[in-house]
């Protein structure tokens, strides 16, 4: 039997084994209960948190959805505090076959009938060839990230603007797609979709295919639509046929447009189709995906700090930049405050607040508090907006706190896990972490220093979607 070990200041090597709380009621019925549990009676948050009550533990066992009928075996073991939740990164403890998006998988015809590297176990020999080339593509292209951004920043504020004068508000979501499907897209092929046949169709695209795929972990969100029609979506797959025809273009547009990428990774051994669909993947549900979620987040984080927060990033972002003569990697390292909000958006409110994996042999996991038997085969959960906000780690670890990760708060990114991987790790060949870690934090800054540079405030109104938060620009206040 293997131990978890963590370094944790609260580890300790005589923690008390205890048997993991927690059922899984009555086949068929037991996870129904759950699913409705989860999504309509208490939320995610509470379906959670009410159960560590019960069990006095941060290790129990629960249903996760869809379960029937998508699911044959929705059981899991769910790990929900900042310690016990790590044993997800130890790729000698853990597994990750097939079990991205949690206790089903979607067909591959999404994918071109391949299993791409996201559904890939570190042993498994494509793994590592698929994850070094999207290492080396990113290494690569290091020189573009920040004149490519900038250029699709710039287009998406003068859009925003656009939208406030004429409609008295902007949607910041249609348009941060827009932008943020653009710079992928010509990141990875070196050209605009709408010099493609995607023309402007791209991250409509995109997101039906993300949706069709990820349907069965969220809710419609429709106010008025009774919750046994809004379960449908948790009992019957949803088709691929809806989307194989933009799914096609997709592909298509970027095996064109990609060519001298492919070339590359057909010289390192990699099928060309096979590597254009882990492309398509990367672009669309790593890349795209991610950042669907993470900016509005990251907006509304932002206007939540009001003016005075406002007032000390500009400062900060306008003295640095003016002392460097331009935004540069070195220029956006010498921002602590913009660094540290970004980190606490990622913290506070992670863009895939859920991770998974499958013992491979007799563990024993530790928590704050208890030590725990996780048996061989068994599907390990962990929720990880509880996991980040863990109380015996975080001060006021529901509030966001500009400046949390400022000096020696920086010490605390190693309880940051949104990338698959504590912040302080770097992801390889080898590990399960998100190829595009640092592109992801990088972009983040950026968006705060083009904000920032161009306007001393602003103002919105935040809403919830069924995937993330809806952000309305309602003002900008131009720089002075």
């Amino acid at each position: 039997m293997i131990s978890s070990s963590s370094d944790h200041p609260e580890s300790c090597s005589d923690l008390p084994l205890r048997e993991i709380p927690g059922d899984y009621g009555w086949p068929f019925f037991g996870p129904i209960k759950d699913r409705y549990d989860y999504f309509y009676n208490q939320g995610k948050d509470d379906f959670f948190k009410t159960r560590i009550q019960k069990y006095n533990s941060t290790v129990i066992r629960t249903n996760m959805p869809p379960g029937p009928f998508i699911s044959s075996n929705p059981r899991v073991v769910a790990v929900l505090d900042s310690k016990s939740f790590t044993v997800l990164f130890d790729n000698t403890k853990v597994e990750k076959k097939n079990i991205l998006d949690g206790t089903y998988m979607p067909s591959t015809a999404f994918f071109g009938g391949y299993r791409v590297c996201a559904f890939l176990d570190t042993a498994e020999s494509n793994h590592h060839a698929l994850k070094s080339f999207f290492l080396s593509f990113l290494a690569s292209s290091h020189k573009k990230f920040i004149p490519y951004l900038r250029t699709s920043l710039s287009e998406l504020f003068v859009s925003l603007e656009n939208d406030i004068s004429d409609k008295k508000s902007a949607d910041f979501n249609d348009n941060s797609d827009n932008m943020a499907f653009d710079f992928v897209f010509r990141l990875v092929t070196g050209v605009n979709p709408s010099d493609t046949k995607l023309q402007s169709k791209g991250p409509g695209t995109v997101s039906t295919w993300l949706a069709l795929q990820l349907a069965p972990l969220g809710t419609a969100g429709l106010k008025y639509v009774p919750n046994f029609i809004d379960d449908i979506i948790h009992t019957v797959r949803l088709p691929f046929f809806v989307i194989k025809s933009g799914y096609k273009k997709l592909y298509n547009a970027v095996y064109d447009s990609a060519a001298s990428l492919l070339d590359e990774a057909e010289k390192s051994g990699i099928n060309r189709e096979e590597a254009c669909h882990n492309l398509v993947f990367l672009a669309g549900f790593n890349a795209f995906g991610g950042m669907k979620v993470l900016f509005p987040s990251l907006i509304k984080w932002i206007a939540s700090g009001g003016e005075s927060l406002h007032n000390r990033l500009a400062e900060e972002i306008r003295t640095v930049v003016k002392e460097e003569g331009d935004i540069t990697f070195s220029a956006l390292e010498k921002m602590p405050l913009t660094k540290s909000v970004v980190y606490e958006a990622l913290r506070i409110d992670p863009p895939v607040p859920f991770q998974y994996a499958k013992a491979k042999e007799d563990i024993v996991v530790e928590s704050h508090d208890a030590a725990f038997q996780i048996k061989k085969g068994e599907v390990i959960f962990g929720y990880q907006p509880l996991a980040t906000k863990d109380p015996k780690v975080f001060i006021n670890p529901e509030e966001f706190v500009a400046d949390r990760f400022v000096g020696e708060g920086e010490k605390l990114l190693q309880y940051v896990y949104w990338s698959n991987a504590r912040e302080t790790d770097a992801p390889t060949a080898d590990n399960k972490q998100c190829p595009a870690k640092d592109l992801v934090v990088l972009c983040s800054r950026l968006m705060l220093v083009e904000l920032f540079l161009r306007y001393d405030t602003f103002t919105a109104e935040v809403g919830t979607l069924a995937l993330g938060t809806s952000i309305k620009i309602t003002s900008f206040t131009k720089a002075t």
